[in-house]
């Protein structure tokens, strides 16, 4: 299972993220609404690998005392290949977003092993290959797409990123660190 280090947004952000999954299942789109555990949330991916060790969380604790930063959530991306597609919102690049990330996975590079203890950063998390982005739909068919894209509308969301989460793909437990 997939393990992470995430950035979590503000009150008002997490809400209209989740008003634009509520609008996808409400016009019978797949959508993030429909995953039901308790820590789904919206969240933008720093770092991920198949482990994290929770040693990190006290780097983690340390670059969370810079939050909040201000986000934007802008245009909304397709990815994938095949016949279904994820969509989500770009996140704005800031030169803080940016410098935090770069932090994050300087640090937790180092705790993110495999079970054999080999390094196991998974490499679209590096500087330099991070797309950094909010999710609001997993398996949408291409033809779902132009729907989608008239429920989700244009407008960009500003917010903030206000603390990090480490999640824990294998015992599914978050880890919050800071704010919030």
């Amino acid at each position: 299972m997939t393990h992470s280090v995430e950035f979590l947004l503000d009150d008002s952000s997490d809400q209209q993220i989740r008003s634009q999954w509520a609008a996808l299942t409400a016009a019978g789109l797949p959508s993030g609404d429909r995953i039901r555990s308790a820590t789904n949330r919206p969240h933008i991916t720093a770092m991920a690998a198949t482990g994290i060790s929770p040693e990190v969380d006290g780097e983690l604790a340390v670059v969370a005392m810079h939050l909040p930063f201000p986000v934007t959530l802008g245009a909304v991306v397709v990815f994938g290949h095949g016949s279904h597609r994820v969509l989500a919102r770009l996140v704005v690049p800031s030169s803080e977003l940016l410098s935090v990330h770069a932090t994050i996975v300087r640090m937790g590079a180092e705790h993110a092993i495999d079970d054999t203890g080999v390094p196991a950063l998974f490499a679209h998390s590096r500087p330099g290959a991070w797309t950094p982005h909010v999710t609001l739909a997993r398996r949408v068919r291409i033809d779902q797409i132009p729907a989608a894209l008239e429920v989700l509308g244009t407008d960009p969301i500003e917010g903030s990123v206000q603390a990090l989460r480490r999640w824990d793909g294998d015992a599914h437990t978050e880890h919050v660190i800071g704010g919030i």
